[in-house]
């Protein structure tokens, strides 16, 4: 997982917005009997070197981390084409950064994604319960309990009780977390408005975290895009539709993270703080007939936006598939972790810096819980593949002619369908499955060599 280490050496500032953006770039062709090869360009050598030459002199670190996560936020955003102007403040960020425009959260609803931005594992594989608001019970599989080890101190804020001790587990390794005052326990919705409420506290906990000499990395998730959706005052009004309501409440939240970022550009630690800006997951309005999320693994559930802003690094897109669950790693190298534990994501900080983006898979692992069927997808290419159950049903999808996923290939086209699957099997025996505490009855993970 680990990449060359690259900490830029002057201001930094990386900003991963995980919000799923439209595929604009053509992978290469697949091979006659499937999509596994594809050789690199003869100049990659050349190009190589030029990277290397380039990445040399940029500034080097380390950094302190802001890591803001936005439930619930759509791939669909203006940068991506989106007619609406609902997040102004996060556009024209996007124009000023490095966006991965296939990317992908690591489950449907947050109590699956969220860890794989705060471990960099897929959930199956960590010691968990078996409730629907999961809670993870091993605080050595969390990043930022490897990181206090190091003296590096990570604080947080939330505005859902499922985020109060002992509710999820996420404060692991934490040294200061904050909930969002005078909230009840919702076990359907989101019923309250907080973006305005956690900003504040998001400045004070960042004010304090400054004061010591090492880096520090702060985690803040604004729930307001959560269901249920209220109008704002302050948000144009669109409609009195889910999507409508959805859209003011995008607004309403991409208003109160920009104070937060207003705040960061004004402190003399800013120039040396990277932002990453993440989903856990989409949201769906009827598609597939779901609404809201969970349950499933179709792209508007699991594309999120993905972006990074970095001084003296050149803005583009980049089109190749990536996941929440790099982002960790990513934390790691830009706060100069120096024993870093094993993790599946890679860091995305080489490719911040100029690196040729490598093709490689993506995974969206649902496990089963008492609310849940296991869902699980490979994303190949061009190609999604999607597991239903314990692997007893596939569907096969091209994702760039058919990015609705209303076209199933698997009986279409045999071939193609018994390659991916191999794929699939291969990658799936690196997630080694652990069986939840409680919530679902005792079953071992089916051998992936028997799917």
């Amino acid at each position: 997982m680990r990449e060359q280490t690259l900490r830029p050496e002057g201001q930094v500032a990386l900003v991963v917005a995980a919000l799923a953006l439209g595929c604009t770039r053509t992978p290469p062709a697949p091979a006659e009997a499937g999509v596994l090869d594809a050789g690199p360009p003869p100049d990659a050598a050349v190009d190589a070197a030029l990277e290397a030459a380039a990445a040399a002199t940029l500034d080097k670190g380390p950094f302190n981390v802001l890591l803001v996560t936005v439930d619930s936020l759509r791939a669909d955003m203006p940068w991506a084409g989106y007619e609406r102007p609902i997040a102004p403040r996060l556009s024209a960020l996007y124009k000023q950064s490095v966006a991965w425009t296939r990317a992908y959260s690591t489950s449907s609803f947050t109590s699956k994604s969220i860890p794989g931005f705060l471990t960099g594992k897929y959930p199956s594989e960590l010691q968990r319960t078996g409730q629907f608001f999961t809670r993870y019970l091993d605080p050595k599989e969390f990043l930022c309990k490897n990181l206090s080890a190091e003296g590096i101190s990570c604080v947080g804020a939330h505005a859902h009780m499922y985020f109060n001790p002992p509710g999820s587990g996420f404060e692991h390794g934490f040294s200061t977390w904050k909930i969002v005052p005078n909230l009840q326990f919702d076990y359907t919705t989101d019923p309250y408005i907080t973006s305005d409420k956690l900003t504040p506290i998001a400045i004070d906990l960042m004010t304090e975290a400054a004061k010591d000499d090492k880096p520090f990395v702060a985690w803040f998730h604004y729930m307001d895009v959560h269901d249920k959706y209220f109008s704002h005052a302050e948000s144009p009004h669109f409609g009195t539709k889910s999507r409508d309501l959805y859209d003011e409440e995008v607004f309403w939240t991409d208003m109160w993270i920009g104070k937060l970022l207003d705040f960061v550009e004004s402190q003399p630690w800013g120039k040396k703080t990277a932002i990453i800006v993440s989903a856990d997951h989409g949201e769906g309005f009827g598609e597939h007939n779901v609404w809201r999320h969970a349950h499933e693994v179709w792209e508007e559930l699991v594309r999120v936006p993905l972006f990074a802003k970095v001084p003296g690094r050149e803005p583009r897109t980049i089109d190749v598939p990536r996941s929440g669950i790099d982002i960790p790693a990513t934390i790691a190298e830009l706060v100069g972790m120096k024993d870093v534990p094993p993790m599946h994501g890679k860091s995305l900080l080489p490719e911040i810096d100029g690196a040729t983006p490598e093709e490689r898979d993506v995974v969206v692992d649902l496990p089963e819980d008492d609310h849940n069927e296991r869902r699980r997808a490979l994303i190949h290419g061009k190609y999604k593949l999607i597991a239903f159950g314990d692997d007893y049903r596939f569907s096969l999808f091209d994702l760039e002619s058919d990015p609705g996923e209303k076209k199933d290939l698997w009986r279409e086209s045999p071939d193609l369908a018994k390659e991916i699957r191999e794929r699939y099997r291969e990658v799936s025996k690196q997630i080694v499955y652990v069986h939840p505490r409680g919530g679902i009855p005792g079953k071992p993970e089916k051998d992936p060599k028997k799917r």
